[in-house]
């Protein structure tokens, strides 16, 4: 079994809040979609190992990777591409989409990822996670992905009628690392971060939570910073950085000093 705890530092050791990187894989490239919708996706680049890389020499000491086709799946499609990853990020890999089974968890922290996030399944088979993050401590994420306030779910192709709030809650005495909370409107648009949205979740619940969808700009990552001491955790950015809105450096700067 996995020491996933000594695997990922997320302890008083790490800083205010940590600024994961965002690689989606789908078809083995790197790309954005907006609102979650695979038909309006946006190919960054061939080559996701090649990418991590650049985003450790930016200083990035972690990656959030989602294989999109996955999620979609409910099985690993982009395993190679991921493997790839591992083997050039020198950093943390925190690794969601189509992570459903007992097995699928052990398989990827054997290979060497720190955390999983598990979506799709922490509706569907709460005890599932329960046992998962009992079995690995620290290493357990658990996906609130939402909707107009509900948890959306398969890829966010489906919308449940359970709030983002009573998702969480169900979770608070499981021993899950963090929340991962995205606001699917806002995904991939350069809207701006659902500041608001996030805070109130993580005021909510004893978890912390890590903020993604939307982020546009290093005014984004000023803003989650000051919320750091009210349980954010972290905060996902992808397109940003692609479209060069956003200096990695520079946020990681922000980021470090909160």
């Amino acid at each position: 079994m996995s020491d996933v705890t000594q695997q990922h530092p997320a302890d008083a050791a790490t800083p205010g809040l940590i600024v994961f990187p965002a690689i989606d894989l789908k078809g083995g490239k790197v790309v954005r979609l907006a609102e979650g919708d695979m038909d309006r996706a946006t190919i960054y680049g061939d080559d996701p190992a090649a990418q991590a890389a650049d985003f450790a020499a930016a200083g990035a000491g972690y990656l959030h990777v989602v294989d999109l086709d996955g999620a979609f799946a409910g099985e690993s499609v982009n395993g190679g591409a991921v493997a790839a990853i591992l083997q050039r990020f020198p950093g943390h890999v925190q690794l969601g989409g189509g992570i459903r089974t007992r097995a699928s968890v052990e398989r990827w922290f054997d290979l060497g990822v720190s955390r999983v996030v598990i979506g799709t399944a922490a509706l569907e088979d709460p005890d599932f996670v329960r046992d998962a993050a009992r079995d690995f401590p620290g290493g357990i994420v658990v996906a609130v992905d939402a909707k107009d306030g509900l948890v959306a779910t398969k890829g966010w192709a489906s919308v449940s009628d359970v709030t983002v709030v009573d998702l969480a809650r169900r979770f608070e005495d499981a021993g899950v690392a963090s929340l991962l909370f995205t606001d699917v409107g806002r995904d991939g648009l350069l809207k701006g971060c659902n500041v608001e949205a996030t805070v109130d979740l993580a005021r909510a619940v004893s978890i912390p939570v890590i903020a993604s969808g939307g982020v546009k700009g290093i005014g984004d990552i000023h803003l989650l910073a000051l919320h750091a001491k009210d349980g954010v955790e972290g905060v996902i950015t992808g397109r940003a950085l692609y479209d060069g809105r956003l200096d990695l450096s520079s946020a990681l700067s922000i980021a470090a000093a909160a």
